[in-house]
């Protein structure tokens, strides 16, 4: 994929992520917050890509961080978390997922691993120039 073609971003899908962005679940706010927003690279919150809604985007290190809430564990959803992430992934980005009870439980564990991927990004990145 050509690094320079702007990510498409559906309409309607900016209003959607802007209504998310305004009610945040208390796991996504406890990233943000706590972690994200002083990140050393910028992360994006709700940042759309294509018609997809992403929790948490690194442009440039290429990361996407998604929150998965109970939501996310019927047969269906993980199915269709596994297709967007494959469509994800064909951008070159990378798609790390955590769930509500990892913020809850191993929320130092879940920051070093963003922190290390997200690096490791860089440095990918960096080389690749």
């Amino acid at each position: 994929m050509n690094n320079k073609k702007p990510i498409p971003k559906d309409s309607e899908s900016r209003i959607r992520a802007r209504e998310l962005r305004n009610h945040s679940t208390k796991e996504e706010n406890h990233l943000w917050y706590d972690f994200l927003r002083s990140f050393p690279i910028r992360f994006h919150r709700q940042y759309v890509i294509e018609s997809y809604i992403v929790d948490f985007f690194c442009p440039k290190a290429k990361l996407i961080v998604e929150l998965d809430g109970s939501q996310h564990y019927t047969p269906e959803a993980k199915q269709y978390d596994m297709l967007r992430t494959k469509i994800l992934e064909g951008y070159g980005f990378k798609v790390l997922r955590y769930t509500n009870q990892d913020i809850h439980r191993r929320f130092r564990a879940v920051c070093d691993d963003i922190y290390a991927q997200a690096s490791s990004r860089m440095n990918d990145c960096l080389s690749e120039n």
